[in-house]
């Protein structure tokens, strides 16, 4: 009975050994198992920064680029605008500048007569346009000296390639041949030169003629002539 008793109780130190040591060994695991699942968590937590930092540089990056349309859109608004407003400004300057020529007459422009050393015998017409528009001086003057009955005659060998066209300020010239070479001819004093304009029909004077005083002592003859208006003082002294 003894025996039994002692092998019980050796029996049952020996159940609680075990017990203990398997105890053991599962506190062991679990925190064996406790330790593995941190690593996971640790691993998580280490990649959340660089996810968040690339999500942060991803974020700028779009933001960036997102932008970038906006500020072109806008430059490009502020292009269109500024093109708008040259574009009217040109469209007024050119609004301005395209006035229709008109024919000069004694109105628009300032004739003067004077005399020259070279040819002799010779006189100079210069019309200036005083004008705001540019005027055509077309074919010759008509030229009435004093109380003369007919006009002078005209050099047609005198005629220009073009029409002189005259921008404001700008001047056209005529010469005149007082008198010919040939001999016996009457010569007349003069004192008043009225010169008329033509116009592009060649119909007649057209507007105001100017009316001027000769240079002193000026005698003309019958057989003289003016020239076409010419665009060039020396054009219209070489005849």
């Amino acid at each position: 009975m003894r025996n039994h008793i002692r092998t019980t109780a050796l029996a049952a130190t020996a159940l609680l050994a075990t017990l203990s040591l398997t105890a053991c060994g599962g506190s062991d695991n679990a925190t064996d198992g406790k330790a593995g699942a941190a690593a996971p968590a640790a691993n998580a937590t280490a990649t959340t920064p660089g996810t968040g930092k690339d999500a942060k540089d991803a974020e700028e990056t779009n933001s960036g680029t997102a932008q970038a349309p906006a500020k072109n859109a806008s430059t490009t608004s502020k292009s269109s605008a500024d093109g708008s407003r040259s574009g009217k400004s040109s469209a007024g300057s050119t609004g301005s500048g395209s006035k229709s020529p008109v024919t000069c007459t004694g109105s628009n422009t300032k004739v003067t007569v004077s005399k020259v050393s070279r040819p002799i015998n010779h006189l100079l017409l210069t019309a200036t346009n005083t004008g705001s528009v540019p005027c055509y001086a077309y074919h010759a003057p008509a030229l009435r000296f004093d109380d003369a009955q007919s006009a002078f005659p005209v050099l047609r060998d005198s005629i220009p390639q073009a029409v002189v066209a005259l921008e404001p300020g700008q001047s056209a010239y005529a010469s005149i041949g007082l008198f010919g070479e040939s001999d016996g001819q009457d010569l007349h004093k003069g004192t008043d030169l009225t010169v008329y304009f033509t116009g592009k029909a060649n119909q007649g004077s057209t507007g105001a003629p100017a009316e001027l005083k000769l240079p002193a002592g000026t005698s003309w003859g019958d057989n003289g002539f003016v020239t076409y208006w010419q665009s060039e003082m020396d054009a219209a002294l070489m005849y």
